[in-house]
């Protein structure tokens, strides 16, 4: 597998200087668990993920026999041959729940960030953005094992993302790596629908909601990707059923699978009867938020193009997490998290380009 072994050791020394310039200095993170002890607005727990994003036409994941617009975990060899076959890459760091944060960072949230990487260059990479942007990150680096996980985002000419990912050291994400007392500073603690895939991170989800609720916070979940509801309907409904969770992130086409409709108000009200609260995203139609029988409607923002839908619902879901934790109301943390996803879909790469907090300022949404 020398192939991906090469992958995993490119010469990433032109990204370790990449780090907008909003971001925090060295002088600000002397400690490896950068600022642990302080409050946060929110907590996210995911997969720590660097992405290698490429253009390609449909043609070609019909040759690599992928899903369009879906999410496919893959191994070591299979991560191999795709890299091989594909285009001139991008290399960003990602992953959903980190993407949030970073995001929620750059609006001028207090976050942290809990996910597993390896002791290898890609995962000084990811280390380095994820602390560089603002967000406490205190997980330990493995020393063995896996490498870094990688996802491979093939962005098709309509502007659809294709990932392919290879978990590599997030699985070894485990229960012990959640601290009480940071779950107990939260607000919200967040957590990616992607962690059930690997059986060790599935536990520590369970671990944090559980202390986040026994501490009176709030526990929020992204459903992630309408592959990933398929595979565990029934234990993310049960997890809602079941009050382990308060506040749900979904898109328009996660949500009819959750509830396997092809109708959105079908699945919307069986939604508002299962958890308390949630926000789902409609695309060009913007998002829905429910409590109750409550529904506030937000408008999607108007963009000049779109280049890459990566991280749409990631961005959404930063925007609207800052305005909620900071309360200021459902319609003010809508329009947070539309200004949020316009702005990454109309660039390469998940995460904010300028200062979110800047924008929406810009736009009258803060002071």
């Amino acid at each position: 597998m020398s192939g991906f072994v090469a992958a995993a050791t490119l010469d990433f020394s032109a990204l370790l200087g990449h780090s907008p310039a909003w971001a925090v200095d060295d002088a600000s993170r002397a400690t490896k668990d950068f600022q642990m002890d302080r409050e946060f607005d929110v907590l996210a727990l995911g997969n720590a993920i660097v992405d290698v994003i490429a253009r390609a036409e449909e043609d070609f994941l019909v040759a690599q026999g992928v899903a369009k617009g879906s999410m496919t975990l893959i191994d070591e060899a299979q991560a191999e041959r795709l890299y091989a076959a594909m285009g001139p890459a991008t290399i960003i760091s990602g992953g959903s729940a980190a993407n949030t944060v970073v995001g929620l960072a750059s609006f001028g949230g207090a976050a942290a960030f809990i996910g597993r990487v390896k002791t290898d260059p890609v995962g000084d990479v990811f280390a380095h953005d994820i602390v560089a942007s603002g967000v406490a990150f205190g997980t330990p680096a493995a020393l063995d094992g896996p490498a870094t996980a990688r996802s491979f985002i093939l962005v098709t000419p309509d502007g659809e993302r294709t990932m392919n990912t290879y978990l590599g050291a997030c699985q070894n994400l485990t229960e012990a790596e959640i601290d009480p007392a940071t779950v107990a500073k939260a607000k919200v603690t967040y957590l990616e629908g992607y962690l059930w895939d690997p059986p060790h991170a599935k536990a520590a989800f369970r671990k944090a909601a559980k202390l986040a609720h026994a501490s009176g916070r709030e526990v929020a979940l992204t459903l992630s990707d309408s592959f990933c509801v398929n595979r565990y309907r029934d234990e993310f409904i049960a997890l809602m059923r079941g009050g382990e969770v308060d506040l749900v992130f979904a898109n328009e086409s996660e949500l009819k699978a959750l509830y396997e409709t092809g109708d959105f108000g079908t699945a919307l009200s069986a939604l508002r009867n299962d958890v308390k609260r949630a926000a789902v995203t409609r695309s060009e139609q913007g998002a829905v938020i429910i409590e109750g029988n409550r529904t506030v409607t937000v408008p999607a923002r108007p963009i000049e193009q779109l280049v890459d839908a990566t991280g749409a619902g990631d961005a959404f879901a930063a925007g609207f997490l800052f305005g909620y934790t900071q309360g200021m109301g459902f319609e003010k943390a809508g329009q947070l998290g539309a200004l949020a996803a316009s702005h990454v879909i109309q660039k390469i790469g998940a995460r904010p380009a300028e200062p979110l907090r800047g924008l929406a300022q810009q736009a009258g949404l803060l002071a």
